[in-house]
């Protein structure tokens, strides 16, 4: 059995790190412009001019059941859909605004789709939803509106009342996890607190031009969210500690812990295919296999889950690019999921050797030495000797003959000199 406690959590996060690859969905309007999630704030675009997006929003191929079927062939277990991104247009038919989807000439619940077709192919739910809020009237003009940069952006910021929008965040939440069954994950994000003696933001900046957890009513935001979904897990992005820390775009190099006790936490990388979140037509910074590949497999090495991101066109369906990435996790994890689904970071007594990445099951039957750079002929591993009964490659099962050296307690694994023919190989040594 793992020996590595981590911390408790108030929701349930068993499966979670059980299952540790997940899909984001980022879409919204601004597919239709095609070039970033954030094009409303770096182009400072008007109301006015944004509204043509919503006018022509009618993503005619989406069909969120070949989402589903496209998530789970890759080996996704769980997702993670944005219901309503910084721009404030909505993906549900909610109650409390006209900005959504149930108004444009499309006129579908995506929630409600993207639900009932991923639950089908057997995922856990996640809802991402965005505590920014560009198009309300009542969030403030801060330092990413992209009003900030009007001439008369405080006289537009006048009478702006941040308890109202908190209370319509709160209602929000409540026609989420009302109204589509058993949701798993939330995915609040995010927080930006400042200090207003610090705060370089013009002084009409309510809050500094920052918000944290006292300008989202963050407490009972989550006391409600728990009070309705008994069990489920909320990341830190409200500005308060719950069950789920997400480094964003990095990829760690050791297990995160808790910033005060030093605790192991349960934590997720998200990572794009490309560098946006949103659909972006000429983005060409794409990841190559073995990059995708291996993020998941570091990851997995290193305790946490792997949560990688699609964003559909403006029509709604996955882009070549995007299915050519899938793609490769579903023909790599076809052969190899079991050295990362129920496995976590090997115990320390087991070294990777350079160019190496260990996963271990975690009730301590099964190591995998994920071969990410290619060795010639020899694998001399440190910590193994007495400790294994037999070893293979993984996508084939094929028997690997390995020599032990009792006394240095190594063994040294004899490799056939041509690489196979997959991404980063996999040894499967069977434990004693």
């Amino acid at each position: 059995m793992s020996s590595y406690v981590i911390r408790k959590t108030p929701g349930d996060t068993e499966w979670f790190r059980h299952d540790r690859f997940g899909m984001f969905i980022h879409f919204g309007l601004y597919a239709l412009p095609a070039r970033h999630e954030w094009i409303k704030n770096i182009e400072c675009t008007p109301e006015e001019k944004y509204q043509r997006y919503f006018a022509h929003f009618e993503p005619d191929l989406l069909d969120a059941r070949e989402w589903a079927k496209q998530a789970k062939a890759a080996g996704m277990k769980y997702a993670v859909l944005t219901t309503k991104h910084h721009e404030g247009f909505c993906l549900f038919d909610t109650a409390y605004t006209d900005y959504k989807v149930t108004n444009t000439p499309f006129g579908r619940d995506i929630v409600r789709e993207y639900v009932d077709a991923f639950r089908a192919e057997g995922l856990k739910i996640g809802f991402y939803y965005s505590l920014i809020d560009w198009h309300h009237p009542d969030f403030p003009i801060d330092v990413l509106h992209p009003r900030r940069r009007d001439p008369d952006a405080e006289l537009q910021d006048q009478g702006r009342d941040m308890t109202k929008y908190a209370a319509y965040m709160r209602d929000q939440v409540r026609e989420l996890l009302t109204g589509y069954g058993k949701i798993d994950i939330l995915w609040f994000d995010f927080s930006y607190p400042a200090d207003p003696e610090k705060s370089d933001a013009p002084k009409w900046m309510q809050f500094g031009g920052g918000k944290g957890k006292e300008q989202w009513e963050s407490e009972k935001l989550i006391a409600l969210a728990r009070s309705l979904q008994p069990g489920i897990i909320i990341d830190n992005r409200a500005d308060l500690e719950q069950d789920l820390w997400t480094p964003e775009q990095v990829q760690p190099t050791s297990w995160i812990t808790h910033e005060k006790t030093g605790e192991l936490v349960t934590w997720e990388a998200c990572q794009t295919f490309s560098g946006s979140w949103g659909y972006y037509r000429d983005e060409m910074s794409w990841k190559s296999p073995e990059m995708l590949i291996n993020m998941l497999i570091n990851t997995v090495s290193l305790g946490g889950n792997l949560l990688m991101n699609v964003g559909p066109t403006g029509r709604g369906n996955f882009d070549d690019r995007a299915e050519s990435a899938l793609a490769v996790y579903g023909e790599w994890m076809k052969y190899h999921a079991a050295s990362i689904y129920g496995c976590t970071m090997a115990e320390p007594c087991f070294q990777a050797p350079p160019g190496t990445r260990l996963t271990q099951k975690e009730d301590g039957t099964h190591l995998y030495i994920h071969l990410q750079v290619y060795p010639f002929a020899h694998l001399t591993v440190s910590g193994l000797s007495g400790k294994l009964t037999y070893t293979r490659f993984l996508h084939d099962h094929s028997e690997i003959l390995y020599d032990e050296k009792k006394e240095t307690g190594e063994v040294v694994f004899r490799l056939p000199v041509v690489k196979p023919r997959v991404i980063t190989p996999v040894i499967d040594v069977l434990l004693a």
